[in-house]
Formats: C-alpha cells, structure tokens, sequence
C-alpha cells in the first residue's frame, strides 16, 4: 500500500482485498501499519516469524505486527526511554488480538527461559493481565 501512487478510497479497498485474499493482512502506509482482520487464524504468529524480526528494522522485514514491536522495543533499548504503540480501530477489527500478539512478541524476546517447574511463563503471566487492562481501557 506503500507504494500506491494514489490513496483514493477505491485504490485503497482493492488493495486491501487483494493482500487479504494472498493472506497479507498487514501493509504499510507512511508511519503506519495498517491491519485486516481476516476473521480466520493464519499463521502468521509462530516463534519462528518472531525470530525473523528480532534485531531488524521495519523495512527490512514484510509489514508484520512484530515488527512494529520490535520497533518500539529496540527504541526503548537503544534510547532508555518508554515508547508506546496505539492499536486503534472499530469494535471487532482486532485490537485485543493485535494486542495480545505484541505483548506475546515482548515476552518472548525479554524472557530469560529460566524458570521453575510448574511455573508460569512470562508470556502466561502477562497475557492474564489482558482482561483487566481491557476493562480499564473500556471503562468511561
């Protein structure tokens, strides 16, 4: 979508159906990444797709969630400041999954993999934080 040398509503609607319809949900426009959701699990979402974006910069990588994560992780790294990520959109276009996939993609690069029998992974454990932060972002 990047690469649309017009951004019209049409130009922009059959682009999306076209990478939706080849399992490409996730494009590029300017600083942003743009999100389909495709109703269906694709596979997407592995540790071995994560690993493809640790250490990269966006545009070394397909338009992918992760890599906006990694983006945001490797700022947070490199300058010691926080960094924040804004998931937005209408009621069902997959905020809380996109969420849930960011914060799986953090644990999963910050965990050490030591950990005591039987217990939680650090990925468990923040992702069991979902639902209060969930509420606390739905409440008026």
């Amino acid at each position: 979508m990047a690469d649309l040398t017009y951004l019209g509503d049409a130009c922009v609607l059959w682009n999306s159906v076209i990478r939706c319809k080849n399992e490409l949900i996730y494009t590029y426009s300017g600083l942003f990444c743009i999100a389909i959701n495709p109703y269906k699990r694709f596979p997407i979402y592995t540790l071995r797709t994560m690993e493809l974006y640790i250490g990269k910069r966006r545009n070394e990588c397909w338009p992918h969630i992760f890599a906006i994560a990694e983006g945001a992780y490797q700022g947070m790294v490199n300058s010691g400041c926080n960094q924040s990520i804004l998931i937005t959109g209408e009621s069902g276009a997959g905020k809380t999954e996109n969420t849930k996939k960011v914060i799986s993609y953090f644990a999963t690069v910050c965990s050490s993999g030591k950990r005591k029998e039987g217990e939680a992974s650090l990925e468990d454990k923040i992702v069991q934080t979902n639902p209060v932060l969930e509420a606390w972002g739905n409440a008026k």
